[in-house]
C-alpha cells in the first residue's frame, strides 16, 4: 500500500448536462432541483440527512486507506469549499486531509478544458507528489471500496478499472457510448476508444465474452503520466482535453504501462437530473447505515 494514500477527484466541471432543464415529475423535489442547477453535481443533497454525494465517495476512500484527498474544483463553484473547508490544503474531513486546485476557464471559452486539463492543474498544484503514485476519478461517479483499494494498493506502474459493462446497471442506450477498452493477452491497456461503434465493441470483447469499459479511475504515477499530460491536444471532437487521450498517448509510447483491473459492479453515477432519484434508491438501499 502506499502510505497515506492520494486521491484526485475531478469536480471542474459546469454540469451542463445537470443544469438542463427537466419534466416535474423526473426531480419533483424542488430542493433538490434548486441544487442540481446551482451546484456542483457531486455536492447535491442525495444522500440521508441531505447529505451530499461526495460524501459517499469520501467515505469509501477512507475505507480504502487513502488520508490525502485533492479535489480539483471549478472557478465559478463555492459549494464544494463551504462543505469540506476553505483553506487551500489539509482540512480536516473525518480523518481525511481535503486539499483543493482549481481548474480555470480559458478567456474565450464558456467552459473548462476537460479532465486531462483538470488532472494537470491538480498535479501541479501539489508539486509535492512528484514521485508518488495517485488515484484519479470523478468526482459524479460513486467508486466501491473495491475499486479504490484496487488502484491503491496495486503493484504496477500504472493501473485502471476495467468495468464488465454487462454488469453496470444503466440503459443499454447509455451503456453502449461507454468507452471500451483493448487489453493484449496480459491484460495490459492497448487503446481506450470514447463511443465505439458494434464492429469496435465485437473486437473489444474478449473470448470470454468480457466488454471491458473505463468509468475514469486510474491508479497513475505522477511523473509518467504528467508529460502525456502537459502536452495532450485537444480532442478533435469534444474540443477539450480528456484524460483517456492522454492515456491513449503513454501507452502508445509506453507499451504496457497500463495494467487493466477486470472488475464486475455497478457504478452510480450523477450526470444529469435524471440520475438523481435511481442514485438516492441505491443510497438508501447500500449506504442506509452510513455514519461518518
Amino acid at each position: 500500500m502506499i502510505e497515506g494514500g492520494k486521491l484526485i477527484i475531478l469536480a471542474g466541471g459546469i454540469s451542463s448536462r445537470m443544469k438542463k432543464p427537466a419534466p416535474a415529475e423526473v426531480l419533483p423535489d424542488k430542493t433538490l432541483t434548486q441544487e442540481a442547477n446551482e451546484k456542483a453535481k457531486a455536492m447535491i443533497g442525495v444522500g440521508g440527512d441531505h447529505r451530499p454525494f461526495l460524501d459517499y465517495l469520501l467515505y469509501n476512500a477512507r475505507a480504502a486507506g487513502y488520508t490525502e484527498i485533492l479535489i480539483v474544483v471549478g472557478e465559478r463553484d463555492e459549494s464544494i469549499r463551504s462543505y469540506y473547508g476553505a483553506k487551500d490544503r489539509d482540512n480536516e474531513f473525518y480523518g481525511l486531509k481535503i486539499s483543493y486546485a482549481i481548474q480555470t476557464i480559458p478567456e474565450g471559452r464558456q467552459k473548462p478544458l476537460g479532465t486531462a486539463d483538470a488532472l494537470f492543474q491538480g498535479i501541479k498544484a501539489r508539486e509535492d507528489w512528484s514521485g508518488c503514485r495517485f488515484t484519479v476519478c470523478n468526482s459524479d461517479n460513486l467508486y466501491s471500496v473495491k475499486a479504490l483499494k484496487l488502484m491503491l494498493n496495486h503493484s504496477y506502474e500504472n493501473a485502471m478499472v476495467d468495468y464488465e459493462r454487462g454488469a453496470l446497471e444503466f440503459d443499454f442506450s447509455r451503456i453502449e457510448k461507454f468507452a471500451v477498452t483493448f487489453k493484449d493477452h496480459k491484460g495490459y491497456i492497448t487503446k481506450i476508444l470514447e463511443k465505439p461503434s458494434e464492429k469496435d465493441i465485437a473486437v473489444a470483447r474478449g473470448p470470454d465474452g468480457f466488454i471491458g469499459v473505463s468509468m475514469n479511475i486510474f491508479g497513475l504515477k505522477h511523473d509518467v503520466i504528467f508529460p502525456f499530460l502537459e502536452r495532450v491536444p485537444l480532442n478533435p471532437i469534444r474540443q477539450e482535453k480528456e484524460i483517456p487521450d492522454a492515456i491513449n498517448m503513454m501507452v502508445r509510447e509506453n507499451p504496457k504501462s497500463l495494467f487493466a483491473f477486470p472488475l464486475a459492479e455497478h457504478v452510480p453515477d450523477l450526470t444529469d437530473k435524471r440520475d438523481i432519484l435511481p442514485v438516492q434508491r441505491y443510497l438508501e438501499t447500500h449506504y442506509a447505515e452510513v455514519a461518518f
